[in-house]
């Protein structure tokens, strides 16, 4: 048997918080998603892969249905015993002085690499996503991280504002509904 979700006519998160409700309250089951717009595809397939679903796409004119058939329960982060996520929403460390700041996201930054075991995902959100994107000073920490098992995330909505989504250089696209999921699942959240 499968599930529906109507998601057409939606923008982010609504595809994937319905498409998630829908897999929490049917566990086991197929969903299938009606979206119309390309970022709520890549999100909800984003959303299928980190849920433990296998998913295919059909392609209906301006329509994409996306099966997901599911096939195991997501990997738990504290189970790979990676438990801190860390959320950075601007591209300089606190307030006062951002030549100052600077410096210090370098260091905070270089620093995460030498505990890169014990950090699960890093998400970067508003003017944090200057740090994953073509031009900033610290691309070549966070490939370190991320050759290391760190997850890097930046926001779609952030990276099209500062229309910068064609210049991201490390990491994926990712959207506010699995954002928020990661750091509420994080056994450590830090936020800067």
């Amino acid at each position: 048997m499968s599930r529906t979700v109507d998601a057409r006519g939606l923008t982010c998160p609504q595809p994937v918080i319905l498409t998630k409700r829908e897999m929490d309250r049917n566990r086991g089951e197929i969903i299938v998603t009606l979206v119309d717009n390309s970022a709520a595809l890549e999100n909800v397939c984003k959303l299928a892969t980190s849920q433990g679903y296998d998913f295919t796409v059909e392609s209906h004119g301006p329509e994409s249905h996306i099966q997901m058939t599911p096939k195991a329960l997501p990997e738990e982060a504290a189970a790979s015993g990676r438990e801190v996520a860390i959320l950075v929403k601007s591209d300089v460390f606190g307030q006062g002085n951002d030549e100052l700041g600077a410096v210090l996201t370098k260091s905070f930054l270089y620093t995460l690499t030498e505990m890169s075991s014990a950090i699960h995902t890093i998400i970067f959100m508003n003017g944090g996503i200057h740090l994953t994107t073509a031009g900033s000073p610290v691309l070549e920490h966070l490939e370190y991280l991320q050759e290391n098992g760190v997850q890097i995330l930046s926001c779609g909505t952030c990276l099209d504002f500062f229309d910068k989504k064609e210049k991201l250089k490390v990491g994926q696209v990712t959207n506010m509904y699995t954002a928020v999921e990661i750091v509420c699942q994080a056994g450590k959240a830090l936020i800067f």
